[in-house]
């Protein structure tokens, strides 16, 4: 059963307990990686016999394939997908950057340029669930950025068959290439390349603790979008609240893993032991019921609070990856939310709305990461430059207030690259 906290008569360390994965996978991660980096194809195919127990002959997802997944797909799922698609597509294009250019002093032109990552790399989950939100939240950024090559990797059933749901997805997303092939060497694969899967410049998604380690250990080599970690959900709740609606929303997220962590705080212990009970009551109609109530029983709590604004305060420090403001008037709160990942708002905005269909993304950061990352978003797809442009007289100006600062740092050099372009002008 859910714990009940009532803040100020617990010790803040058990209020703000984090989860962590009780597996130390860093060591088994490295020999994937070592592998799939000398062996490519062979190393690759060897693990989805091992992991996956699908016997492949080829890695790469076929156009037939893809058409036979479309035709396969019931035609009003085929629509939620692409209802889904645009409403992503809409939010995300006003995240667009420019390019910009300064021409305001004589002799002197400075700018921004805006590119996008040439090859990207997108991992979707597979195993226990399919997740073709994932397959949009994680591509349509990127094709709105207008990256040249976006690859997907995902890991194939026992039948060596991608899901249908995830290929209907990813066609209408426009990922150019799918490979079958999921956890620590598809993170590999990606990040070396193998003779049939190319070298990305970036990898995003989400993934199980083997590819959150894949991707620690592969940064800098490649970029990563972040290293996520179990999935999170904090509810902030008042006393009029529908304990029904409360402890469906806190289970939307306790299904999705054992170390999930779903948190109530409240102002109302009346609401608080409703909620406990609402969660027992639904937990055996669910199908992920065993997942569901080990997160619940073990990283789940509710936490009573003297007023809601306290309860932001709890939110704040807690920088949580989804965040509900189940209140009348939500708005009044916002501004006072400093750290989390996405913002539910009001009595009709469960977290799954985002899930799947409102249109912000829904790859966020976790495990208290939001305090200085964001959503995934457009500009995780492009890279800046800046470039500079001074006039010989322009340079002459500014020379002698170059060297001195040159010279304040003890990099004579650097002073006179300046200077000695002045002397010449003299």
């Amino acid at each position: 059963m859910i714990k009940i906290m009532k803040y100020g008569q617990v010790p803040n360390s058990e209020i703000f307990a984090r989860v962590t994965p009780a597996v130390d996978v860093e060591a088994i991660v490295a020999d994937i990686l070592a592998d799939v980096r000398q062996n490519g194809d062979q190393a690759v195919l060897k693990y989805c016999a091992r992991f996956d127990k699908a016997e492949l002959e080829t890695l790469e997802v076929s156009p037939r394939e893809i058409e036979e997944a479309l035709a396969d797909l019931e035609p009003g799922f085929l629509e939620i997908l692409r209802e889904a698609a645009a409403n992503i597509r809409a939010f995300h294009s006003r995240q667009v950057r420019n390019s910009f250019v300064i021409a305001d002093r004589p002799g002197i032109v400075l700018g921004q340029k805006v590119t996008p990552i040439e090859k990207v790399g997108v991992y979707v989950p597979g195993g226990t669930a399919a997740y073709p939100s994932t397959v949009l939240m994680d591509t349509i950024p990127a094709k709105i950025a207008g990256c040249p090559q976006i690859v997907m990797v995902t890991p194939p059933g026992k039948d060596g068959k991608i899901n249908p749901a995830i290929l209907a997805a990813a066609s209408i997303a426009g990922v150019d290439r799918i490979f079958k092939v999921g956890g620590a060497q598809a993170i590999a694969a990606l990040a070396y390349g193998t003779q049939s899967i190319p070298r990305v410049d970036k990898i995003v998604g989400p993934g199980n603790a083997f590819v959150a380690e894949a991707k620690k250990q592969v940064f800098g080599m490649v970029s990563i979008d972040m290293i996520a970690g179990p999935s999170e959900i904090l509810v902030i709740a008042d006393g009029r609240s529908n304990p029904v609606h409360v402890a469906a929303d806190m289970l939307s997220q306790a299904e999705h893993d054992k170390l999930a962590s779903a948190v109530l705080v409240t102002d109302s212990e009346e609401l608080a032991k409703e909620v406990c009970e609402e969660l027992e009551r639904q937990l055996p109609l669910l199908p992920r019921e065993e997942i569901a109530r080990a997160s619940i029983n073990h990283n789940g709590k509710i936490i009573v609070t003297e007023n809601l604004m306290q309860g932001i305060e709890i939110a704040n420090e807690i920088a949580p990856e989804h965040l509900e403001l189940m209140v009348d008037d939500p708005f009044a709160y916002l501004d006072a939310v400093k750290n989390a990942g996405s913002i539910f708002l009001g009595r009709s905005c469960p977290e799954a709305l985002g899930d799947y269909f409102a249109g912000p993304n829904h790859t966020l950061p976790t495990s208290g990461t939001a305090r200085f990352s964001s959503p995934l978003s457009v500009d995780d797809f492009v890279k800046k430059s800046q470039f500079s442009y001074y006039t010989a007289d322009a340079l002459g100006a500014a020379a002698d207030k170059i060297a001195a600062f040159a010279e304040k740092e003890g990099l004579r050099a650097h002073g006179r690259s300046v200077t000695i372009r002045k002397e010449g002008l003299d």
